[in-house]
């Protein structure tokens, strides 16, 4: 029970914490502060910043902190996948486009050439000059932009 009152008595100073300040000199010259200006003497206000009072915020916990460092981890991890991303895009496309110049360059270059379905048939010249038009627009669209 005693413990209680003492709490609520303690919580209830709390508010005071903040409270004015005052400066007094006595008749030996001893400089005295309280927080009630003494009676009959000259005493002075004096302000004192709150960071002195010990009004500052707290100090973040290591927890907290370490959360925080979490988050800009993570944050650092996605940036750096989403720039990986776009460097893997920028190989496969490129890739696409060396492998559509080097099929037109099999159809430009002529010669004998095996139909691509399995049989050991030769390619008509017809079916030879479809397959490089097909191959021209694919390559076409493969390397726009290069």
């Amino acid at each position: 029970m005693k413990r209680i009152i003492l709490v609520a008595l303690a919580l209830a100073f709390v508010p005071f914490a903040g409270a004015q300040f005052y400066k007094h000199v006595d008749k030996d010259g001893k400089v005295t502060y309280t927080d009630q200006p003494p009676a009959g003497a000259d005493a002075k206000a004096v302000n004192i910043p709150k960071s002195a009072l010990g009004d500052q915020s707290p100090a973040k916990s290591y927890v907290a902190q370490d959360k925080g460092l979490d988050k800009k981890r993570k944050a650092e991890k996605e940036k750096q996948s989403k720039a990986g991303d776009a460097d893997k895009k920028e190989q496969d496309a490129a890739a696409r486009c060396s492998q559509a110049r080097a099929a037109l360059q099999t159809y430009e270059v002529g010669g004998k050439i095996f139909k691509s379905d399995g049989s050991r048939d030769l390619m008509s010249d017809a079916d030879i000059d479809a397959a490089r038009d097909k191959s021209r627009r694919e390559m076409d669209e493969a390397c726009k932009g290069r």
